[in-house]
């Protein structure tokens, strides 16, 4: 799929994220190409990502979808942060087949995505946790595409109250570029067959016929995330488009009124949860029975237990803790291993062996350590982004209000070649700026 393909193709995703993506096609299509290997330098690191990949921690599996959201990876959701809807499908399917994975969490901060292989991976979602539970948590952002793909899960959650949920909606643009090809020059004749092949061409105006059919293919497409996020949630699609699907993004109290997630949790409590299946009192978020107090013990005051004490009176219990704790510590360092993801050797190995933390910890100090990297290059490739070059605006042709009509041909023609010369200088000018920044290119690419 081509940059152009990606952009002219139908959206799930917040409208601040689509103009920025947009704004990156502007750059591509004025000719201003991205220095791989520069930005490589800078990064330190390549930008093949093929290895996505999940962590496990005890015996949950945590899957990655960070950034904008497309079905196979290109150079744009590389360098501004990005998943492959494609890698997501192959990392739950390998999660599915892996017999140390109990359940999935698929750990989400996105502003959406394109529809284009978004309803296949929610679709598989929905399969797989009829085989293995799976959690979609929702940190930061779950916008569009994202939740799209979120409903789909056993269970949803948000990490806060801060959490951003929703924005279910489809759109697509439409992009005029004849004009700037009048400005460079270039004129583009489209041949086609069928009425509606090239109703909305990028080389002229948008027609009302070609508005039309685009409004029409959104209008389908919103429907069917609407369906599928009504079978996800269990309600009907009208709860959904009444409650749901205006486009707004809710947060996370405001999404759990409205049935779109199913509580707020922290993510280790999260993952304590799904590994035990016991969820604290205070993320319970149902009625439970009261606790019966216990009876108290009476201790006598002057009994003393240490460990020399221990091992003297009772050496079968201290050589037994002794073994429980060697073997609980051995477990511990096993839990940092399986949690470990390439890249991230040096970060494991330093907290594997502080004798603290957990499989848990190490799966989180990677997640922010990922977090992080995105943050970076996005921020990276802001400030190497191209800025913009302001136009001087044309002055309007100023016509002589004086009535020449009655003057012959040749002199009224005169009159008013005379009356231009303004204009006729400020292109002049503009001629000389684009000559200068024809030389200034040829310059560059030496």
């Amino acid at each position: 799929m081509q940059l152009s393909d990606i952009i002219t193709a139908p959206w799930a995703i917040i409208p601040e994220k689509l103009l920025e993506i947009q704004a990156v096609y502007a750059t591509h299509v004025r000719g201003e190409k991205v220095d791989i290997a520069a930005v490589e330098a800078r990064l330190g690191k390549s930008l093949e990502r093929d290895n996505q990949g999940y962590v496990i921690r005890d015996g949950v599996a945590v899957i990655l979808i960070h950034g904008v959201i497309a079905k196979r990876m290109n150079l744009m959701m590389e360098i501004s942060g990005g998943a492959s809807s494609q890698l997501a499908e192959r990392d739950i399917r390998s999660a599915l087949d892996d017999a140390g994975v109990r359940s999935i969490l698929l750990h989400i901060d996105s502003p959406g995505g394109t529809v284009d292989g978004t309803e296949t991976l929610a679709e598989l979602i929905h399969e797989a946790s009829k085989i293995k539970p799976v959690v979609a948590f929702a940190d930061g952002l779950m916008a569009s595409a994202a939740y799209w793909i979120g409903s789909a899960a056993t269970e949803v959650i948000a990490a806060s109250a801060t959490t951003q949920i929703g924005s279910i909606g489809v759109v697509t643009s439409h992009t005029d570029i004849s004009k700037a090809q009048d400005a460079a020059g270039i004129k583009t004749t489209e041949i086609s067959a069928g009425k509606y092949k090239r109703i909305a061409s990028h080389y002229a105006p948008l027609s009302a016929e070609g508005a039309e059919m685009l409004q029409s293919q959104v209008d389908q497409l919103y429907t069917i995330f609407v369906d599928a996020v009504a079978v996800n949630r269990g309600v009907l699609p009208e709860t959904v488009l009444e409650d749901m699907a205006d486009g707004r993004v809710f947060l996370a109290k405001q999404a759990k009124k409205r049935n779109m997630i199913d509580r707020v949790a922290s993510l280790e409590t999260t993952l304590s949860h799904m590994a035990t299946g016991v969820w604290p009192m205070k993320n319970a978020e149902q009625t439970t029975a009261p606790v019966p107090a216990q009876p108290q013990v009476a201790v006598a005051e002057d009994v003393r237990m240490d460990i020399d004490t221990l091992k003297q009176d009772y050496p079968e219990i201290a050589a037994a803790l002794v073994q429980e704790g060697a073997e609980a510590e051995r477990a511990r360092i096993q839990a940092c291993e399986d949690a470990s993801l390439p890249g991230h050797e040096a970060l494991v190995a330093s907290m594997k062996f502080d004798g603290k933390s957990t499989g848990q910890d190490v799966a989180m100090a990677i997640i922010q350590a990922e977090k992080k990297i995105r943050a970076d290059h996005l921020a990276d490739f802001r400030s190497n982004a191209p800025q913009t070059v302001p136009h001087a605006p044309v002055p309007a042709l100023e016509v002589s209000a004086a009535d020449n009509t009655s003057l012959p041909l040749a002199d009224r023609a005169k009159t008013e070649w005379d009356a231009s010369e303004d204009v006729r200088n400020e292109f002049k000018l503009f001629d000389t700026f684009l000559a200068y920044k024809q030389v200034e290119e040829k310059n560059k690419s030496r």
